[in-house]
């Protein structure tokens, strides 16, 4: 009886024990290891960041900007000084994985960083940072991690040729990828809409190039683009972050925005969305573009990479295809000739051909199997890109290939051994890794900066444990969404306006003309409602507004209730009376706008399509959406009360 009695009490000491062992924290991507021990490490503002590693100062001071934005703490950034409890320490430490991005975390009375180079610190302040934000009390689970990725490269692609994205959103964006240990960001610089929504003629086909150029003055989009400055700050922040940008210049395909401006360089025979290969002037014109931002000791493209394009041209005959294997090679090379490696579009088993094209330390994105078949070009030896077009092409309202990945599908099976219809091993060397894609193909359809984010922001969130895990997740697919949400888009980063609050997140009672207002904007989905009393107000009066959007009171040209957003302009078949107090309303998410008067339903804005031919042909979706701007209230005559911003 008596061994019985202490067999039992051991057991239960034994079990209580292992009872308080912290789980393992959910981070995205999620983590490779953790071994729990009890307890909480509790942060504050009495802490310091003790960097005793010199080569991590930039991101430890990094670390503590990002502390303060996410849980108001300020936290001093120190060397060699002896670490107290509750401290930070940055080490020179190494992890036990050999993996160049790997870091380690031990959380104890203090926490102590290390990692085999200075990027591995970033991740794991972007580890810490997250626990941070899901924690009650900015208290931290003790215990030990060691992290690394399965891939050295995890990426994403904006087509920014059709689109054009604010300098503003791309710094953000650059931060967001960070938070997500996403380490490649490509930018597609150049391309055209197709011209059978521009009545099949090529002049007046959209096209766009968006960086500013000295040697071809006027070759820069005018509806928006990016001074060389900009662009080269733009990749030293991504280098601050642990990302690295690639440049795209398409070619020798999409090239409309070229031959707009020196039309004799277009092909008559393929169209003028293609460059004619057989003309000398086609290689000086590109020669001296490439040459604009790769010369010199402080070039315009400061990263490893320079993504030449080459996709989606013709092959039709033997001629033409060995023309465009010589291009291929000739802008490699030439790329090479500054420095760079050059990336560039999988293309040569549709461009099967005998002039040779370079192979060594050159990479290679495959996005479509019949263009470039993976296998072929494994054997080739090319180094490989993952991003097979029917599994991460996202398409805004396009109608074909992905509106919204399928995110469930690609977190149970995709990795970036995954390329169309062939699997790899999951430790092939000559995979690097994966991207996913945005590609704005309809060009004026309403599609947002916001509704593009609204698309990538859960697949950035899957695609980055994929990348980073590989096989192993950890969670089910619904356990991985529900707690994902719970994780923010990162420090100071809140493109899509959300909020975690359910209900009614602002009230004001009165509210003048021309004032701020706690929130900058509500993202989808949401209403908003007012009473609103106007008082001789004329076109272009202004309800609300903030970087982003403009509500009109009355809309510029038709004096009807309206917003702008995007160079968009959208008006509700209503125009507010003068001298009379109404409750307003607007209800949004990501497929309409709603308008209310008196809680009467005035006019739903949603996706409609647009017939650009008379033969009905031509046919796109174009989107209704806003994400509500409340930044501040514009210049409209009259008083505005009982304001309710709520987040549905």
């Amino acid at each position: 009886m008596r061994k019985f009695s202490i067999l039992f009490i051991l057991t239960f000491i034994t079990g209580t024990l292992f009872a308080q062992m912290n789980q393992k924290p959910f981070v995205v991507p999620e983590l490779q290891s953790w071994k729990g021990s009890t307890g909480h490490f509790n942060l504050t503002s009495d802490a310091k960041i003790i960097c005793n590693n010199p080569d991590a100062f930039d991101y430890a001071t990094r670390f503590a900007e990002d502390l303060k934005k996410i849980a108001d703490l300020d936290i001093e950034v120190v060397t060699k000084q002896k670490a107290k409890a509750g401290d930070i320490v940055i080490t020179a430490k190494k992890p036990s994985s050999k993996n160049e991005e790997a870091y380690f975390i031990n959380i104890n009375n203090t926490i102590e960083i290390g990692a085999n180079n200075p990027i591995g610190i970033n991740w794991a302040a972007q580890t810490l940072l997250q626990m941070t934000e899901q924690s009650d009390n900015h208290k931290l689970p003790k215990g030990k991690i060691v992290d690394y990725p399965a891939y050295p490269l995890r990426g994403f692609m904006l087509d920014c040729g059709r689109k054009f994205f604010t300098l503003d959103f791309l710094k953000q964006y650059v931060r967001f990828m960070s938070y997500y240990k996403m380490n490649t960001f490509q930018i597609h610089l150049n391309d055209n809409g197709f011209k059978q929504f521009w009545g099949d003629n090529w002049d007046n086909t959209y096209a766009a190039f968006r960086l500013e150029s000295e040697t071809y003055p006027g070759l820069t989009a005018k509806d928006g683009s990016y001074t060389k400055q900009e662009f080269k700050d733009l990749q030293k922040l991504a280098e601050s972050y642990g990302v690295l940008i690639i440049p795209e210049i398409d070619a020798p395909a999409h090239v409309l925005a070229f031959t707009h401006y020196m039309p004799e360089i277009g092909s008559k025979e393929y169209g003028m969305d293609h460059f004619d290969l057989f003309n000398p002037k086609t290689y000086e014109f590109m020669d001296g573009l490439f040459k604009e931002y790769l010369e010199g000791d402080d070039p315009v493209f400061r990263g490893k990479y320079v993504h030449i394009g080459t996709d989606e041209y013709s092959n039709k005959n033997k001629e033409v295809v060995e023309k465009f294997r010589y291009f291929t090679d000739r802008y490699i090379n030439y790329i090479e000739s500054f420095g760079k490696q050059a990336a560039l579009w999988g293309a040569l088993t549709h461009a099967k051909g005998e002039t040779p094209v370079k192979v060594d330390s050159v990479l290679m994105l495959c996005w479509y199997n019949g263009y470039a078949d993976p296998q072929e070009m494994k054997k080739l030896g090319y180094e490989m890109v993952s991003i097979p077009d029917g599994l991460v092409y996202i398409v805004p309202k396009a109608g074909y290939y992905y509106d919204y990945l399928n995110n469930k599908h690609l977190y149970e099976n995709w990795t970036p051994a995954v390329i169309g219809n062939q699997v790899f091993d999951e430790n092939d060397p000559q995979i690097k890794g994966g991207m996913f894609a945005v590609w704005n193909d309809h060009v004026g359809n309403g599609i947002s900066q916001k509704d593009v984010h609204h698309r990538v922001l859960p697949s950035m969130k899957t695609l980055s444990t994929k990348m980073w895990k590989g096989k192993k997740t950890g969670a089910d697919f619904d356990t991985f969404t529900a707690k994902s949400k719970l994780i923010g888009e990162a420090p100071g980063v809140n493109i899509m306006g959300t909020y975690k609050e359910k209900g009614e997140i602002l009230r004001l009672d009165s509210i003048a003309a021309n004032s701020e207002t706690p929130l900058k904007e509500i993202g989808y989905d949401y209403f908003v409602e007012f009473d609103l009393y106007s008082k001789d107000n004329k076109n272009g009066a202004v309800l609300f507004e903030s970087p982003d959007a403009v509500v009109y009171l009355r809309d510029p040209e038709t004096g009807k209730v309206g917003f702008s957003r995007d160079g968009y302009n959208y008006t509700f078949n209503y125009v507010i009376p003068n001298d009379k107090t109404l409750t307003l309303a607007f209800e949004g998410n990501n497929v309409s706008t709603k308008f209310y008067v008196n809680g009467h339903l005035i006019e739903t804005l949603e996706v409609v399509p647009v017939y650009k031919d008379q033969q009905e042909k031509a046919k796109f979706n174009y989107n209704q959406t806003l994400v509500f701007p409340l930044q501040k209230t514009g210049d409209f005559k009259g008083y505005m009360k009982n304001l309710k911003v709520i987040n549905k």
